[in-house]
Formats: structure tokens, sequence, C-alpha cells
């Protein structure tokens, strides 16, 4: 069965093979050398980088689908308060369809989050069953006979890259154990690092309270670092190297977007206000708090000019006087 998986992710297997070969003869032109850690742990790194940037409209993607359920949070609220109490099948079943009728309508998916991880599995599944052949002196594709000794051959502090630090434990190569111990934990905890900030910086109180989904990252928090703990263990260094290189653009990349486009009614996003606002201080501006619109300050607004009142003529005379044939009425009465 697992050779049968292995089998359907060979095409991936052998694009992986091929981006590390071409990084390796870039490197090696560049003066590695061809049998060096360095050039083949470059290579590692490299292959992050392509495959990080293939998944960056995925990775967009993502944040319109946490800014969605952003939005939809008021209507979630609605309709979790219309069946709360309610715990029999059929009101829990409506409550469900009700749910995801409001994601198909807002066209937010909210496993959208998870699809970069899903994505990255086959990759990562093949690159472990690439170096671990190269222990065991397999060829995959462009990966030759002869860049499989060198690869095997090749030591980073001490240590083989397909070196796994249970097998060290047995023959007792230290540096192979140190090495492995401390990546795994640097994986580990770039990993609980990314998701804390996500949750701690980026998404609402109110989405934490109310999200089923959010609520399963909370528990993913403490769950995702401790299986990559145990399942490190009996990865080669070179998967090791590929995962913690990964954790570290995941967490730059996430802390990138969160300072600059934070998602609504987050941390992130008070931050990001408080900083416009210094900002436009230094300036003499003066933000809205509804918006970020400016308006300009009164010591920066030039004074309109004062209108003037305009002046009635004065007229002369009584009214009398200003009666047509302009005598005056006499106050004596005829005379008789």
């Amino acid at each position: 069965m697992i050779e049968f998986f292995y089998d359907l992710i060979y095409p991936i297997q052998w694009v992986v093979a091929w981006i590390m070969v071409r990084f390796h003869d870039l490197f090696t032109a560049v003066g590695f050398d061809p049998a060096g850690g360095a050039a083949w742990s470059l290579s590692i790194v490299g292959l992050v980088v392509v495959i990080r940037i293939l998944l960056i409209p995925l990775f967009v993607k993502q944040i319109k689908a946490m800014r969605g359920m952003q939005v939809i949070q008021p209507e979630m609220r609605k309709i979790q308060q219309k069946y709360k109490g309610k715990n029999d099948p059929a009101s829990r079943q409506a409550m469900q369809q009700e749910m995801m009728a409001l994601y198909r309508e807002s066209g937010t998916n909210p496993m959208a989050s998870c699809l970069p991880i899903l994505l990255q599995s086959p990759i990562f599944l093949a690159l472990f069953h690439t170096l671990n052949g190269i222990g065991q002196g397999k060829s995959v594709g462009p990966l030759n006979a002869e860049l499989v000794e060198q690869a095997d051959a090749a030591t980073i502090f001490g240590a083989q890259l397909s070196d796994v630090f249970m097998r060290s434990w047995g023959s007792g190569d230290w540096n192979a154990i140190i090495l492995t111990a401390v990546m795994i934990v640097l994986m580990s905890a770039s990993q609980f690092v990314t998701q804390k900030q996500l949750m701690a910086k980026n998404t609402s109180s109110a989405t934490m309270d109310s999200n089923p989904f959010a609520q399963q990252q909370k528990l993913m928090l403490y769950i995702l670092p401790i299986i990559f703990a145990v399942s490190g263990v009996n990865f080669p260094i070179g998967v090791l190297l590929y995962w913690l290189t990964t954790n570290v653009w995941s967490m730059g990349q996430q802390f990138f977007v969160i300072r600059r486009m934070p998602n609504p009614g987050s941390l992130a996003e008070k931050e990001l206000q408080e900083r416009k606002a210094r900002r436009a201080a230094r300036r003499g501006i003066v933000l809205t708090k509804d918006a970020d619109t400016e308006a300009t300050s009164p010591e920066h607004t030039t004074p309109a000019p004062a209108r003037r009142q305009r002046q009635q003529p004065k007229r002369g005379g009584s009214r009398e006087q200003r009666r047509p044939g302009g005598s005056p009425r006499s106050s004596q009465g005829p005379n008789r």
C-alpha cells in the first residue's frame, strides 16, 4: 500500500529532485563544493523558495477567506443565538445547514486556511522519500547515482543530510543527535509562534468565541507543535531543514501581512491605526476615527476671508419728504 502511494507521488518526487539538482548546479557554478553540505542545504532552501512563491496566490486566497469570516461574524452570531439551547439533532442539523448557506452566499471557505498545508503535504512526502532514499543509494530522475553519492556524503555541522535522530541515537552519532534535536525544537517553536501570532494579533475576540473553526485553530495551536516534535525524530536532516525553512518563511510572510493588511476588529488593526495616527501627527494631520480619511488640523487650515456686510445706502429725509412731489403733507387741514 505504501509503495503504491509513493508510485502516485512519483511525478512530484521527480519535480522535487529536478529543482534540487538545478539549484545544486547553480551553487556549484558560483564556487560551492558539489559534494559539500552547503551546496545541498542551500538547494533545499531554494526548493522552499520556489514552492512558497508558487503558493502565493493560494496564500492571498487564504487571507481573503479569513477576512470574509470576519465580515459574516454578525450573521453567524444571529444563527447561533437562534438555536441557542436547542441540542436536538434536528436543530443542530438546521443550524449547520444555515451556516453552510451563509458560507456559500458570502463566498467564504472556512477551510481555506488549511489549503497551503494540504498542498504542501505531497511535496513534503516526496522530499521525505527522496532524502530518505539518498541514504539507501536510490536515485530519482535527474538525481542520478553520482549526485546521490555526493548528497549522501554531504555534511552540515558534522552530520549528514540523510541522518535521522532515531538512527543516530542508536549509533551514538552525537553530531547528528544534537543537530536534529535543535532543528526539531526550532521547527516546533516556529510553528507555535506562527499560529500564536495569527490568533493573538489577527483574530478578533468575537470571532474566537463564536467561530467553531477558530476554536479548532486554537486547539491546533498546541497539537501541531507536538505532532512535529514527535514525528520529527524520524525525519532526515534534509527534511527538517525544509520544514524549518518553510516555517520561517510562513512566519515572516504572515508578519508582513498582519502588519500591513490586518483583519477587521483585530488587535493588529488597532495597532495599524495607532501607527497611522502617530505618523499623521508628525505631519500635522488628524485622522478620523471611523475611517482612514485624513482631515487637516486647525493649525494647518487656512482661514477663509471674512465676509463683509454690505452697507445699504443711506437715504436722506423723512418718509414724508420722500413722497412723490417732494413736498411734505401739511399737518394742518385746508382753509375753510
